[in-house]
Order: C-alpha cells, then sequence, then structure tokens
C-alpha cells in the first residue's frame, strides 16, 4: 500500500511547531508563497512555544509534537 503524502499545510504546521518548540524566533519563518501557509506557520509555532513554556520538552513533549504523533488507527 503506498503511503499518502502530507499535504503542505501540515507539513508547514509541523516545521513552525519544532521550531517554537526548540525556542527559535519567530523571525524564523521562511518567506512563504500564500498567507495561508505562513498562517499555518505560525499557529504551529505559538502552540510549541507554548509547550515549551509549560515545560514539554524532549520526551514528554512527544505526545503533542505533530511529526510524531500519527493519524491512523
Amino acid at each position: 500500500m503506498k503511503s499518502q503524502k502530507r499535504d503542505r499545510t501540515q507539513r508547514v504546521y509541523t516545521r513552525g511547531y519544532q521550531a517554537g518548540l526548540k525556542g527559535q524566533s519567530r523571525e524564523k519563518c521562511p518567506s512563504l508563497q500564500s498567507d495561508e501557509l505562513r498562517t499555518n506557520w505560525m499557529n504551529g509555532w505559538r502552540e510549541g512555544r507554548e509547550d515549551m513554556w509549560s515545560g514539554m520538552r524532549g520526551v514528554s513533549a512527544i505526545h503533542k509534537n505533530p511529526a510524531v504523533v500519527t493519524g491512523a488507527s
């Protein structure tokens, strides 16, 4: 069975989340073609920052990380 490729908005959100979780500045947001992609990156970054401030780092944040969590049951 072929694996389904994730849509670009999800990938951008995940990259933003990971940047926020690492404590990187929002200035790291790449210049994207559309406002929708930039918005998704910023939403991911904000959620990552909130999790970082809550003390969720490394293994304690694995259940929230969109790169690790799968939608399949």
